[in-house]
């Protein structure tokens, strides 16, 4: 691991902390704020990789199948056994 992932670590941790703590500082205010904007970021976030899903879906490029074709059935196979 380098230097650059490491510092990059400490920056993420360092901002959950940061917005962990002006969370709380709200729920304590009981400010209508601490509740509507976390659950509005989950709600968009879950909406859009519902919406990536469908697109996906709706998108993925497939190859059609050839039409089925009725085969001929195979012939006996004969005991050579009893000849």
């Amino acid at each position: 691991m380098n230097e650059t992932s490491r510092n990059q670590g400490w920056a993420i941790m360092g901002g959950a902390v940061l917005l962990g703590l002006l969370f709380l500082a709200g729920l304590l205010q009981g400010s209508y704020w601490a509740i509507a904007l976390p659950v509005a970021v989950l709600t968009f976030f879950v909406l859009g990789l519902v919406a990536w899903v469908g697109h996906t879906i709706a998108t993925v490029q497939t190859e059609a199948e050839p039409p089925a074709t009725e085969a001929p059935l195979p012939k006996p196979v004969r005991d050579a056994s009893n000849s």
